[in-house]
């Protein structure tokens, strides 16, 4: 039988189920308040603004079938310079469609995006799940995710340009990259971890395989670090998001089940860091206005976005 006494120890500290009442479906949201919106806004000084998405189409796409049924982006056009009027050298139309797995590329994933033990977040059943979508914390229930953004260059912070493959990113090595960027975190503030792995998706070097697996990512051990410092969702630039292969070879992504299921803390992979990691270290302001809301797609799982933080 399976060990997960490191998994339970965390699990125990960190589980918010009922901190914001028994019929909370946003989690760890709730810690961003007019505080939060209005520190991350008098973050906002030389007014450079950084696009935090990958590009959507089937060409640039990550996907490579090692999750089954997440594909990239197909585009197919349905419309071509048709007429819409009597006089067809007067109004024409195009239009086109994209088919996508919601997250196939920079994304959120929803609080019922995963479960354990027959439950999701705040203990609704995983049974809320069904052919229907979430009826329980879906991706829609986030209206609005702007707040303060702080980065956390961790490899900058070790003094490399990218993490080892499989480096398993520890609470200190979250605390040095804080050192590095002169900030503290606060309540409700949004963090995104950098690791540098998107330079294995930069051409001609482009790598899925390695951008895939072996993965630096966060540890069981991080989770009651964002925790305790009441951090509102936490974003990194993996497919992964956790360290992979894990750290227990019996216990498989814990990190998404103690954010997602026990904290309810929303959490995002595949984010474009590295343009904003090197203004950060030019001007040395690792804090910026963030807006990552997804799109209002009801009962989703998780949602494609184009984040944009805002110095």
């Amino acid at each position: 039988m399976a060990d997960r006494a490191p998994f339970a120890e965390v699990a125990s500290r960190v589980r918010n189920w009922g901190r914001w009442g028994p019929d909370d479906q946003i989690g760890t949201l709730n810690l961003i308040d007019e505080t939060a919106r209005r520190r991350g806004a008098a973050a906002v000084r030389s007014g450079r603004s950084f696009a935090l998405g990958l590009p959507l189409s089937e060409a640039e796409g990550i996907q490579m079938g090692f999750i089954e049924g997440r594909v990239n982006p197909t585009r197919s056009m349905i419309q071509v310079n048709l007429p819409l009027s009597a006089d067809p050298d007067w109004v024409c139309a195009s239009e086109d469609l994209v088919t996508l797995a919601l997250q196939c590329a920079t994304h959120w994933d929803a609080l019922a995006h995963v479960s354990y033990g027959g439950y999701i977040y705040n203990g609704y059943p995983a049974a809320s799940v069904s052919d229907a979508g979430a009826s329980r914390c879906g991706i829609h229930l986030l209206t609005t995710v702007v707040s303060r953004g702080v980065l956390l260059d961790v490899p900058r912070a070790l003094g490399i340009d990218i993490l080892e493959p499989g480096y398993a990113i520890t609470p200190d090595d979250l605390t040095a990259a804080c050192a590095l960027g002169e900030v503290a975190i606060e309540s409700g503030d949004i963090v995104l971890v950098r690791t540098g792995q998107m330079a294995h998706l930069v051409r001609p070097h482009r790598d899925l395989v390695a951008y895939t697996w072996p993965s630096p990512g966060l540890t069981i051990e991080t989770a009651a670090w964002f925790w305790e410092r009441d951090v509102a969702a936490v974003a990194t630039d993996t497919l992964v998001f956790e360290v992979f292969p894990g750290q227990y070879d019996d216990i498989y992504l814990p990190v998404h089940l103690l954010h997602l299921v026990e904290m309810g803390m929303t959490q995002g992979q595949n984010w474009v860091l590295d343009a904003l990691a090197a203004d950060c270290a030019v001007d040395g302001q690792y804090t910026f206005l963030l807006d990552a809301t997804p799109l209002p797609l009801t009962n989703g799982l998780g949602s494609p976005l184009n984040p944009v933080a805002l110095k």
